[in-house]
């Protein structure tokens, strides 16, 4: 069967279930543009620039397993580093496809526009290595080798990679021998490691588990909670990787973050003889600048491609196979740990100036059961890990990597990839304003998320390490309820502004009224107030910064 490389490799990609490619045009991509649009299967998304384009593809790769973007050579390619960094820090596999310039043209050297005029078309794949699983070079000669093997890549580990396409090759026919199918995983057995778990688990007295991110990468919710229910071992969470475990479960006793933990949760944890380290990362904002007081000669290590149990310890082990063999472990525990309780504050709503306090209060009661939460980093993400969620309800940030502005277009990208869901984005002012562009894509492509924007006049995280009032930390306001109308969709969205717990109250009944619709909510809050973790962190990140 005779296709043409760019149809070849969308073939390939369509594999995954991928219906959507997020990117935007430029000379370099154009004709290969024309095989993603030509088809029934797939749809084009351009966004308003490359860097949100990133940020869509990590959002939508969250929620459906995988995605792609595409950006012409240089000017593109490297406004989409940023996000491309932070799918491989937190494990997000996204599939970058650069358009390049044609193989005549490099081998010429020729000065052509978007390269650095040195003649040389290599360097900016050389900035992506650091930031990929791996990347590949596109010919007819390789294609059905090099596509397959990157895409399974990008598969397997859960992290980007990148693909350079010169526009030549991707128009140029090749006959496609055999058919790529979907990867499809091949157990391991991981049995001597699994037992060095279980011989460290019976020498124990207070075993607990800490997990986080690589499990929602992996897609091992299930896994993990029949190890639990099995062994009776409670779970913490880590900030890095909420919703990796089902917060309704018993076994549940809540978030650990280090010193800024609840006192149960702290004491338990910190007293802990065996700390499961499940797909999760003692990263310092997860643990309050490390300030964790438990011996890290009782962690066990269970993560992709790390396993370390004292003296036992692998580099290659899939945290597939780990986390699917764990229940061949045969130990119980009868523990006093402590009981996770859901927060359930209920707020007298009045005319009075809206607190932090109330307005996650209430978020609290807003949320369903089928949600999907996005928090951006900053007073949203750490006002809202620690709301109580049911066992459907996804959550989405960017904690380990920390670019604001990465939740708008994530929201972009999680809907499209389940319009069924609603999607709730928590974003500052001042996070919006780097990424709001796509809210013109989010009414183009007739999605309904709700957006709520916290104006508090400036970036409040920062205020709380350094500079409460200096003047870097202030930013120019706007009129937030107006975006719709000067993105062209005035009648797409309906707008609250909100000052009070009663005004909220009033706009969330709406927004449960309207669901058809898409919604904006500026919420004013006063510039400094901010949640209790926030503030405690500040204190921690300010210290660590010397």
């Amino acid at each position: 069967m005779k296709r043409r490389v760019g149809q070849y490799l969308m073939d390939c990609i369509s594999e995954f279930g991928v219906e959507t490619i997020f990117g935007v045009p430029g000379d370099f991509n154009l004709t290969f543009l024309d095989d993603i649009t030509e088809r029934d299967d797939m749809k084009w998304v351009g966004n308003t620039n490359e860097l949100n384009a990133s940020y869509a593809a990590d959002g939508y790769a969250r929620m459906h397993g995988m995605s792609a973007m595409v950006t012409t050579f240089g000017v593109g390619e490297l406004s989409a580093v940023n996000g491309i960094a932070g799918a491989y820090a937190e494990r997000v596999p996204v599939v970058q496809i650069t358009g390049a310039p044609t193989r005549s043209a490099e081998q010429a050297g020729a000065y052509l526009h978007h390269s650095l005029g040195e003649g040389s078309f290599d360097d900016y794949r050389q900035m992506y290595e650091p930031i990929t699983t791996s990347e590949a070079y596109i010919t007819p000669e390789n294609a059905q080798t090099e596509i397959p093997r990157i895409l399974t890549a990008a598969w397997t580990e859960k992290r980007p990679v990148h693909i350079h396409l010169p526009i030549d090759v991707a128009g140029e026919e090749i006959e496609v021998t055999e058919t790529f199918k979907h990867p499809r995983h091949q157990d391991s057995d991981v049995s001597d490691l699994v037992e060095a778990v279980q011989s460290h688990l019976k020498e124990a007295k207070q075993p607990v588990i800490l997990t986080g991110h690589e499990i929602n990468s992996f897609n091992l919710h299930d896994a993990l909670e029949q190890f639990v229910n099995q062994t009776h071992i409670p779970v913490a969470q880590l900030s890095l990787g909420k919703g990796a475990f089902n917060e309704e479960n018993p076994y549940y006793i809540g978030m650990y973050d280090g010193q800024v933990a609840e006192e149960q949760i702290k004491k338990y944890v910190d007293n802990s003889d065996c700390i499961l380290n499940i797909g999760g990362k003692l990263t310092d904002s997860a643990t309050a600048g490390f300030s964790y007081e438990f011996d890290l000669d009782d962690v066990i290590t269970i993560n992709h491609r790390n396993f370390q149990a004292g003296e036992t310890t692998s580099q290659d082990a899939h945290l597939i196979d780990l986390v699917h063999q764990l229940k061949d472990i045969d130990v119980q525990f009868d523990l006093d740990y402590p009981q996770y309780e859901r927060p359930s504050e209920e707020v007298q709503v009045s005319d009075d100036a809206l607190t932090q306090k109330q307005y996650f209060a209430m978020l609290q009661q807003f949320i369903k059961e089928d949600d999907v939460l996005l928090a951006d980093q900053g007073t949203s993400f750490f006002g809202s890990y620690n709301l109580g969620l049911s066992s459907n309800n996804m959550y989405i940030g960017q904690p380990l990597w920390g670019s604001i502005g990465y939740t708008l277009p994530a929201t972009l990208g999680s809907q499209i990839a389940n319009k069924e869901r609603r999607n709730v984005l928590l974003v500052g002012e001042g996070a919006l304003q780097l990424t709001v562009q796509d809210i013109a894509v989010m009414m183009r492509e007739d999605i309904k998320p709700v957006l709520f924007v916290i104006n508090n006049d400036g970036y409040t995280v920062e205020r709380k390490i350094h500079g409460e009032r200096a003047p870097y930390n202030d930013i120019t306001q706007w009129n937030y309820t107006m975006l719709p109308e000067v993105f062209g969709g005035k009648d797409q969205v309906m707008t609250h502004k909100v000052d009070t717990s009663k005004q909220l109250q009033d706009a969330l009944n709406q927004i449960d009224e309207h669901s058809d619709r898409m919604h904006l909510v500026e919420v004013k809050m006063n510039i400094d107030d901010a949640p209790e973790k926030l503030i405690k962190l500040g204190k921690v990140f300010a210290n660590q910064n010397g």
